[in-house]
């Protein structure tokens, strides 16, 4: 009898990347968020133009815009974070990366400033999505953020 074989993984806690409202992903006005063909999470309505990591990990996409940021667990898991709609069509405008693909991040580094006056005249929408990519991992999501727990954001478990 092997006795280690039900040990659970400790689940994944994401902190809030931005200040803001958190909003279901099916609410998001584009698609591709809210149709989940990207992956499950929440969005955030942000109050201020910041972005900061919601995860101990690496910098796998820091997009040369701005406007998204992937990061790698440890564990594994893949988190888009996608400042605005269809702001990849302001070309960096407004944004000022704080991080360059390959950088180790801890749990609530600055990644990023942007205008969020400026994303909110271009862009077509504010609502940021942040998102598990690869949910091939995941066995559940509990988005905390929704249900008023302001310290973390979504728990990610593990498929076993």
């Amino acid at each position: 009898m092997n006795l280690f074989s039900k040990v659970k993984k400790a689940p994944l806690q994401l902190a809030a990347p931005m200040k803001g409202q958190i909003i279901d992903i099916t609410e998001v006005p584009d698609a591709v968020f809210a149709n989940k063909y990207v992956g499950d999470g929440v969005a955030i309505y942000p109050t201020e133009g910041k972005v900061y990591s919601p995860v101990d990990g690496e910098i796998m996409l820091m997009a040369e815009t701005g406007h998204g940021i992937g990061i790698r667990t440890k564990e594994g898991f893949e988190i888009l974070i996608h400042v605005g709609l269809d702001t990849v069509n302001m070309n960096g405008e407004g944004f000022e990366n704080l991080i360059s693909e390959g950088d180790k991040v801890k749990k609530g580094q600055k990644l990023l400033n942007f205008n969020l006056e400026l994303v909110e005249k271009k862009a077509k929408s504010i609502i940021s999505p942040v998102v598990i990519t690869n949910m091939e991992m995941v066995e559940q999501i509990e988005k905390n953020g929704l249900t008023g727990d302001k310290n973390v954001l979504m728990t990610v478990f593990e498929k076993q």
